[in-house]
């Protein structure tokens, strides 16, 4: 069985859990270790039993509990080259720990399959992932200005995806953000938009996916009910229906479960 929780989404922090079978890997730790730990044994686990931790860059919100989290554990951290040297940077005394990643080239991890492409986002070396299991695949693309060509050539055919939807633009614009992150947010490297999300979200359900997790929501720019609302009518209107969902900002998801299941028309 492959399942995916959501550990935390947002600004404030983020980390996801995939298991498969026995292979655990955790994907950003930018919460505290004591909540990473406190999600982990909520589900049975320990930071003993992850088997790598993947990095998609090295914002805070994406690293913050990294540094106590590898004194216990001895797994692996995977990441492109570039947030490689900035780990090892900030990251002193775990070098030897880090194992670089080539954009959109396959890399095994006991029964999981792991791709990274690259986003566009204000900091090198940024990437999002597939996994690929036997019971289906995973994608994760959050913390991007736009959908890369890579993201739209790896992601489609996922079962499940993980899916930035950062910002209402009206709720932007006039909201109480300083010009200069309003258009750090609405710029090329910045966040995806509920619109471009809902946009992408059907072209994956054109090919097949049967769920959407809506992620990395902006608490001051955005609301579940409006991105959830802006995907579901894109999504009715071209004639589909997966299971769509919101990930939560501070606490542990339910398991999403990955499966295969075609096409969800209506």
């Amino acid at each position: 069985m492959t399942t995916v929780h959501t550990l935390a989404s947002g600004s404030s922090g983020n980390a996801l859990l995939l298991t498969c079978g026995q292979t655990r890997l955790l994907v950003d730790a930018g919460i505290s270790c004591r909540r990473i730990t406190a999600a982990l044994r909520s589900l049975g686990l320990s930071p003993e039993e992850l088997d790598a931790v993947l990095i998609t860059h090295a914002h805070t919100d994406h690293i913050a509990g990294l540094q106590t989290l590898l004194k216990r554990t001895n797994c692996p951290v995977l990441a492109t080259a570039p947030t490689c040297r900035q780990l090892d940077y900030r990251i002193a005394g775990f070098f030897g720990r880090l194992s670089p990643l080539a954009l959109c080239e396959e890399n095994r991890i006991g029964a999981v399959r792991i791709t990274p492409f690259p986003i566009s986002h204000d900091i090198i070396g940024a990437c999002g992932f597939r996994f690929d299991t036997e019971e289906g695949s995973v994608g994760l693309l959050t913390d991007t200005g736009y959908v890369t060509e890579e993201a739209a050539r790896v992601l489609p055919g996922v079962d499940l995806a993980v899916l930035e939807a950062n910002y209402d633009e009206e709720s932007l614009r006039s909201g109480p953000y300083p010009y200069h992150l309003k258009q750090r947010v609405l710029g090329s490297e910045g966040h995806l938009r509920n619109e471009d999300a809902a946009r992408f979200a059907v072209t994956l359900a054109e090919a097949g996916a049967s769920a959407l997790v809506l992620a990395h929501l902006s608490q001051e720019n955005n609301t579940p009910a409006m991105a959830q609302n802006a995907v579901e009518r894109a999504l009715s209107a071209a004639g589909f229906s997966p299971a769509l969902s919101v990930a939560p900002r501070e606490r542990i998801s339910p398991p999403y479960y990955v499966t295969r299941r075609g096409v969800c028309r209506k």
